[in-house]
């Protein structure tokens, strides 16, 4: 039997349960399906946590929109409701002469997006806020923090079920049908079932290309590929040396080997760059060797063994190892055909951050396919 619903949202990662709770606020009935038996079990919960300020992302594009408003959407949503988080600002160094004009290029980049908050420090200003720093001048970013993201999911998770959505775990994407009245979703699992939805949204993270490709009558030259980058982490014993977040200036893969504090004033150092050709969370021991030289970059005084492993996580990027990163991926009807259908594709960082934001423009894109 295939029960009618106006909404399916598949994925419970951090964007799956803002968006299906956007949805269900809107008064769409409102199902999120999840495969795994827990949510944000992938990329949402194997990140930094950091809340960034929309430093770094070409003018225009959706990282820069969505990571900038979606910083005081987060912000907000969390004062609001007692989740925890520590605005506790961020330096970008250089720790060469070299380095010097990419950090003023970061102030221009930053400023076309709408972030006028960054200060230029000098190596007196930067040192006198963190004596442990070695740096030729720094960006102060203020607007940088960090979330409890598991306590950010859950509060996104208590409001799309207040709002009467529902959420069923152990429900992997069988196969679907997209059709001129709507999109037939059928789920494995112990509880299989038929779903027949006005709209569907493949938030599905790191498996969204894998699912839109289960999609009959969704184009398959619409789906992008996929390619798995590995960003492996390690913690430093103890508290840490630094009372704000330190990040290198930018590599071309990433932010560099950066370090971030959780709330319980832990260090912890990452990400590398591991291009993967599968899901592999394990941490090699051996790959911090390679952290030291970078870390003591700007911090020189970090002793030898005091990296331990900690976790790791994997972004779904849309380019390989010698392409440049890529945008965001939001693909409505207009781009595939499909009525009712959208797919977002490349969610990695800022995803977290941007993830309120993001919601709101699905809910845009449907609103403007009914008008």
């Amino acid at each position: 039997m295939t029960e009618k619903i106006d909404c399916v949202v598949i994925g419970a990662g951090v964007v799956g349960l803002a968006v299906a709770r956007h949805m269900a606020l809107s008064g769409r009935e409102t199902i999120l399906l999840e495969a795994e038996t827990l949510i944000g079990s992938h990329t949402s919960s194997r990140n930094s946590e950091v809340v960034h300020a929309g430093i770094y992302y070409p003018k225009g594009s959706l990282k820069a929109r969505f990571c900038v408003a979606g910083k005081t959407l987060l912000y907000r949503f969390c004062e609001e409701r007692g989740i925890s988080f520590n605005n506790c600002g961020k330096f970008i160094v250089a720790t060469n002469e070299a380095q010097v004009a990419t950090l003023q290029g970061i102030v221009g980049k930053a400023r076309d997006n709408g972030v006028n908050d960054l200060q230029f420090l000098t190596r007196e200003e930067a040192l006198a806020r963190e004596p442990n720093l070695h740096c030729v001048a720094a960006l102060n970013s203020p607007s940088t923090g960090v979330v409890d993201s598991h306590g950010f999911m859950l509060g996104l998770q208590g409001d799309f079920e207040a709002a009467g959505g529902m959420l069923a775990f152990g429900s992997p994407i069988a196969h679907a049908q997209c059709g001129a009245d709507g999109i037939t979703v059928h789920t494995g699992g112990a509880d299989a079932m038929a779903l027949h939805a006005d709209v569907v949204v493949n938030s599905a993270g790191l498996f969204a290309p894998d699912l839109a490709r289960k999609f009959a009558g969704l184009p398959p030259e619409t789906v992008p590929p996929t390619f798995y980058c590995k960003g492996n982490y390690y913690s430093l014993a103890g508290k840490s040396p630094f009372s704000r977040l330190i990040y290198p200036v930018p590599e071309a893969a990433g932010l560099g080997v950066h370090l971030t504090i959780d709330l319980g004033g832990q260090a912890r150092f990452g990400p590398d760059v591991e291009w993967v050709d599968s899901i592999d969370y394990e941490v090699d021991p051996r790959r911090a060797d390679s952290f030291y030289a970078a870390i003591r970059n700007y911090w020189p005084a970090l002793p030898d063994g005091a990296l331990m492993p900690g976790y790791s996580g994997i972004r779904p990027k849309l380019q390989g190892p010698s392409e440049p990163a890529g945008d965001f991926v939001v693909q409505g009807p207009r781009e595939h055909g499909v009525k009712g259908l959208v797919n977002l594709y490349g969610i990695e960082s800022p995803g977290l951050t941007s993830a309120l934001a993001i919601a709101e423009y699905v809910d845009q894109l449907l609103v403007e396919e009914a008008t």
